[in-house]
């Protein structure tokens, strides 16, 4: 009995988890740039004293899905949409370097631009500070250009170039705050080859439809792990009711 109830016990365990990260991945849904979390479940025994007869289930992370979503054009100025297999440089919370998707640009209070969810973005000399200007446009290699306040249209300004990267597949790691980074820390050089789309954004890559469906057969897979652990309860207690008999 003992041992149907561990297998239920842990294979429960596992797939809250699991229902977690297809949570967050519903949850993110239309968060641009968003690329959805991969899990899956293995069985491994577990060693210890005796002879090895108990296994439990464990979510193993399987990396980032890197499937592009689709473009929206948004007509925007500071709107731009990584074309291809390329990222932004953007500087992590920690101060690091790290990478995004997401072209949802902001020029903040203090001039710095920024993503949508406030982290800088990075160019040649580090975060890309932005003056004072009429007009602002960005280029399909990442080259920001301004046209200063009360200059002449024909006037512009190169004020900076955004650092676009691109990562190879199996070295990308992606952290709770969202950001891509290359498993071992380091940073990745700026490739010329990454080109951006002016105006648009890319969406999320989560299907709103099958994520949905997951969420149901997660909680039925749930449901029934439990009633095994129920189903453990009665045959003990049953077995236990056999043995005062005797």
């Amino acid at each position: 009995m003992d041992r149907m109830l561990y297998i239920a016990m842990t294979g429960a365990r596992q797939t809250m988890l699991s229902q977690a990260v297809n949570t967050n991945n519903l949850a993110n849904a239309t968060t641009t740039g968003f690329r959805a979390d991969l899990a899956s479940a293995v069985s491994l025994p577990l060693h210890g004293p005796g002879q090895a007869s108990r296994v439990y289930g464990m979510t193993e992370g399987n990396g980032v899905d890197l499937t592009p979503g689709s473009l929206q054009r948004t007509g925007r100025e500071l709107d731009v949409a990584v074309e291809g297999n390329g990222w932004i440089a953007v500087q992590a919370p920690d101060g690091g370097e790290a990478y995004t998707r997401a072209g949802d640009l902001h020029v903040n209070s203090f001039g710095i631009l920024t993503t949508g969810a406030g982290h800088p973005v990075i160019g040649n000399g580090g975060p890309i500070a932005i003056p004072p200007n009429a007009k602002l446009d960005i280029g399909a290699d990442g080259t920001i250009s301004i046209r200063p306040l009360g200059q002449g249209v024909k006037a512009l300004a190169i004020v900076d170039r955004i650092k676009l990267v691109k990562l190879p597949p199996d070295q990308v790691v992606k952290g709770d705050d969202g950001l891509v980074r290359l498993k071992g820390g380091g940073k990745a050089q700026a490739d010329a080859s990454v080109t951006l789309v002016s105006g648009a954004l890319e969406s999320s890559n989560v299907n709103a439809v099958e994520s949905m469906i997951r969420l149901i057969e997660l909680a039925r897979q749930y449901e029934t792990q439990v009633k095994m652990m129920k189903t453990a309860e009665d045959n003990d207690r049953a077995a236990a009711g056999l043995l005062r008999l005797g």
